[in-house]
């Protein structure tokens, strides 16, 4: 397994650089800085993949606001998902709540539809999207992150918090696997 992650890893092709990255993040924090200023904000980390976004995003927002985390996976560390299961719910109540969900990537878009949903069932006034990735897909999603750094084509996609097989989360930049 282990010489298999090696080879995805020296097989990518690096689509968008560090840099580019933390330009994508400084601008989006920037939108959400604007539109959330007065909004007294939960922020929602969507777990695993979200986990780098929205620890960078955390450092460059100013306004005053509260962090708890979701976790709903259709992918269980595979390549290909599946059903939704629901692993962690929020702690924090969300009635009444502007919820911002901060994710890695709106691919298909049906984890995340599904955890918009679940914050509108639990009573939050609004509910704000924000992906580091938005996948490039030849059909509708069911939602439209309403902040977005960077887009990326249809391919299987790691880094900055997004995993293939589990691993590479931590990589720097956003990678592509050969096809």
């Amino acid at each position: 397994m282990l010489n298999e992650i090696k080879h995805v890893r020296a097989t990518a092709q690096l689509l968008h650089s560090k840099t580019e990255v933390e330009a994508a993040l400084d601008s989006m924090a920037k939108q959400i800085n604007q539109l959330l200023a007065d909004r007294n904000p939960l922020v929602l980390c969507v777990m695993n993949g979200g986990l780098v976004a929205a620890g960078q995003l955390l450092t460059r927002l100013t306004m005053p606001l509260t962090v708890d985390t979701i976790n709903a996976s259709r992918y269980q560390n595979k390549t290909v998902g599946s059903e939704i299961e629901w692993i962690v719910k929020p702690r924090t109540s969300l009635k009444n709540r502007t919820v911002l969900l901060i994710d890695d990537i709106l691919d298909a878009g049906i984890t995340l539809a599904a955890i918009y949903d679940y914050c509108i069932a639990e009573g939050a006034s609004s509910v704000y999207t924000a992906v580091l990735l938005d996948k490039d897909l030849p059909q509708d999603k069911p939602l439209t992150a309403d902040f977005v750094g960077l887009k990326v084509v249809d391919r299987y996609v790691f880094g900055y918090g997004m995993d293939y097989k589990g691993y590479w989360r931590n990589a720097d930049g956003i990678y592509a696997c050969a096809e």
